[in-house]
């Protein structure tokens, strides 16, 4: 009988922690018993697990006691708390906030993209952003075969990646339009129905937004590529599900759009839609619930020389998020001794 192991959720209640718990349940995690955690407020509410309704415990001192593994979605201050406690019990945290990614002590993991890094965690272990995901998934097997000079992305992002409340702001404000009522903004700065917002996460003193800078550093730390160029434009738009990005690259050496396709096709995790003139491409009401990553229209950039452009679409929720850290957990679990935990202590570090 294959091992089984004792996992934690700490945000189980939150849109990412409870689809954590449906990745866990639906690629047959071996869970020999589950611990759902979470804030104070949440505690004492229940979540379904494998036929099974567990009630929800409060983290706090001694609650990864016992555990193997946790699996973090609770912000960046819980993390920031807990993710150190965690190790010192000997659990290894897969964090899917952004307090670990830039710490140079935390490897950051994408399976289909580094998994090797795996090897060198000492406890805690980091989940990329969401857009960062779906676009080194679908740039992995161009960079591994002729090299990446330069990418430009823009992102069209869904309210589910601000969570539950950007969902109800959505169906809210678009309720309120049919009905010709007024509408007040509370977790957008701007009226999100019927509308784009360049404005995901905070602004900084360049320019870009927090959301930006993330997938610029992110892609040097998972590539572990000082010399490639990133440049990102971050949107939110009325999407209930699944986050878009037009993503264009310089290459290395040429490569020709239909190599490129064939690199993709053989890819892990990349589903390809494309062929415009039958009108298939990807879409994010088609990604939704689905674990890949999707990309289409690829074609040469003319503007650049070794250019190559594409749209790449996935579930910001299971591959931007939960799916991606339970293959974490998976690659932590099909090798030996890689659930040691040696955490050197101290708080999160960034680069």
């Amino acid at each position: 009988m294959p091992a089984e192991y004792s996992v934690g959720v700490l945000g189980a209640t939150g849109a990412v922690g409870r689809e954590m718990l449906r990745s866990l349940q639906d690629r047959g995690f071996p869970v020999k018993s589950l611990r759902p955690l979470a804030s104070s407020r949440s505690a004492g509410s229940k979540v379904e697990f494998d036929g099974q309704e567990l009630t929800v415990l409060e983290a706090g001192p001694g609650s990864f006691e016992g555990l193997d593994i946790a699996l973090f979605s609770a912000g960046g201050a819980a993390s920031a708390r807990f993710a150190p406690e965690a190790a010192a019990a000997g659990c290894v945290v897969v964090d899917n906030s952004s307090c670990w990614r830039q710490d140079p002590r935390v490897p950051l993991v994408i399976p289909e993209v580094n998994a090797g890094a795996v090897r060198r965690h000492k406890g805690i272990i980091a989940n990329p952003n969401c857009s960062t995901i779906q676009m080194l998934v679908a740039l992995k097997p161009i960079y591994d075969a002729v090299g990446i000079r330069r990418i430009v992305v823009s992102t069209y992002q869904a309210v589910s990646g601000t969570g539950q409340k950007g969902v109800e702001e959505l169906s809210e404000q678009t309720r309120k339009l049919f009905r010709s009522e007024e509408i007040a903004p509370k977790v957008y700065p701007h009226r999100i129905a019927f509308n784009c917002l360049p404005h995901v996460d905070v602004f900084l003193e360049n320019g870009y937004t927090k959301e930006e800078m993330k997938m610029v550093n992110e892609t040097v730390k998972i590539f572990d590529d000082p010399n490639i160029k990133v440049s990102a434009t971050c949107v939110r738009v009325p999407v209930f599900y699944g986050h878009s990005e037009a993503v264009w690259i310089e290459t290395g050496r040429p490569i020709k759009p239909e190599a490129a396709r064939e690199l993709l096709m053989r890819a892990p995790g990349v589903l390809v839609q494309d062929d415009p003139a039958s009108a298939l491409y990807p879409l994010a009401s088609e990604a939704a619930g689905r674990e890949e990553v999707f990309v289409g229209r690829i074609r040469s950039d003319f503007s650049c020389e070794n250019g190559l452009t594409m749209w790449v679409v996935a579930d910001n929720l299971k591959k931007g998020a939960a799916t991606n850290a339970v293959e974490i957990a998976e690659l932590l679990v099909r090798a030996p001794g890689l659930l040691s935990v040696d955490w050197p202590a101290g708080p999160p570090v960034s680069a």
